[in-house]
């Protein structure tokens, strides 16, 4: 069988990560084309898969207008960026991976899936937190009745100081209309591997959170009136401080993900000019953010379970925690062990979790979901997809409506029945 044939469609952090599926299996998958507005990036990732020249592009409206030449699209533009090639290449019937989340708005979301939908594609939304073999397993163990019926589930994201200051404090998630709300771009992962363990629909939400501490009125007194960590004398007993961060990561010559987002030039003084004239280097008291550093959901899904999700950015960087607690026992788990309590017997026990070879990044579940994708196209078999379009819709729906609870105070009902 020959390989997939796949266009990227945005070659930044997320396009290479699912690009680099084809990098290590060649003969499932291969980049034949690229799409990319930024040189620098565009280049690299055709020199790193050998594309021809003539399928190397600025703007995918240049592909969209030729004969369909791949299998398949990877689309990972910005979120705000979704809805058109979402739309275009639907409707010339290539089979899409697109990032999460689907888009930022109700409307974007639900045409993006009507589209899919309509033209019969292989459609799979980037919650690869589904496809982990962390998750694999718990769903496994839950679906064996070992803890009984669930009853509900507290699960938190500890998001991380630095992670949050690089990301969305300073970096292109931090302002809602230059994105979307915090719930949506990071977390909706979260409420979407919820509906998966759980099994159920949503049916209503409440949710509180707001921006504490990354604002001026939080700003240390020291740090005067400093607006770049470069120029601020408090900078050295700053937890985010930019120049820490960064140099650090360079002196380690860990040259991936944070700092070849903020520069391409891998010296000191590369990344000083950075800090000096790009958003990396800012003050987080003194950035145009404005997106939640801390939130909860409360959630009740159609058979009585209920749920809580916190989001917290003031953390130590980990994996996600989760307790389900059932009617025979509870599960404790955070990425990488399960640990089962046993209500009758008293007894604990941990559970093992399967570690491939090949792990990367969100514990395995890049990897799994660009495996179940090709896999899916390759074999004409949606069923491979565990995100599909409906459910993804579904899970979106509950973020909006979860947001909506934030800003109005109130709980919202979902109705799910009319997703599409």
């Amino acid at each position: 069988m020959k390989p997939v044939d796949l266009l990227i469609v945005g070659a930044g952090s997320r396009g290479n990560i699912y690009a680099s599926y084809a990098t290590e299996h060649p003969d499932l998958a291969r980049v034949v084309g690229v799409a990319e507005p930024r040189e620098f990036f565009r280049t690299q990732m055709a020199e790193k898969h050998g594309c021809a020249a003539s399928n190397v592009v600025e703007d995918w409206r240049e592909l969209i207008a030729r004969p369909r030449l791949a299998d398949a699209v990877v689309i990972a533009t910005p979120d705000a960026l979704h809805l058109e090639p979402a739309l275009a290449f639907a409707n010339k019937g290539y089979d899409i991976l697109l990032e999460k989340p689907l888009a930022p708005d109700v409307e974007s979301c639900r045409r993006i899936v009507e589209a899919a939908v309509a033209n019969k594609v292989i459609f799979a939304v980037g919650h690869v937190l589904r496809y982990t073999p962390y998750t694999q397993q718990l769903k496994k163990v839950l679906e064996s009745g070992i803890i009984g019926d669930i009853v509900s589930v507290q699960h938190l994201e500890p998001v991380g100081y630095w992670h949050y200051a690089h990301s969305f404090v300073r970096g292109n998630w931090r302002n809602e209309a230059l994105s979307s709300s915090m719930l949506l771009q990071k977390s909706c992962h979260d409420l979407d591997w919820l509906r998966y363990i759980i099994g159920r629909p949503c049916m209503q939400v409440s949710s509180f959170g707001s921006l504490m501490h990354f604002r001026k009125e939080a700003k240390p007194a020291a740090a005067g009136t400093a607006l770049r960590c470069l120029d601020c004398a408090y900078e050295p007993n700053c937890p985010y401080s930019a120049r820490r961060l960064y140099m650090q990561r360079l002196q380690e010559k860990d040259l991936g993900w944070p700092l070849d987002v903020i520069t391409t030039d891998f010296t000191e003084a590369g990344v000083i000019a950075a800090l000096q004239n790009g958003p990396y280097g800012r003050c987080v008291y003194e950035s145009d953010n404005d997106v939640v550093d801390h939130q909860v959901v409360n959630l009740q899904y159609d058979n009585g379970i209920t749920a809580s999700f916190t989001m917290i950015a003031t953390s130590q960087i980990r994996d996600r925690e989760t307790d389900i607690f059932g009617t025979l026992g509870e599960l404790r788990g955070d990425g990488k062990k399960i640990v089962h309590y046993d209500y009758l017997s008293e007894k604990t026990e941990e559970i093992a979790v399967p570690r491939p070879d090949t792990i990367g990044s969100h514990g395995g579940g890049d990897y799994g979901l660009m495996q179940q994708f090709v896999a899916a196209v390759a074999h004409r078999d949606p069923g491979r997809i565990l995100s599909g379009p409906r459910e993804s819709l579904e899970t979106h729906l509950t973020v909006f409506a979860a947001e909506q609870a934030r800003h109005e105070q109130r709980v919202v009902q979902i109705d799910v029945n009319n997703a599409i």
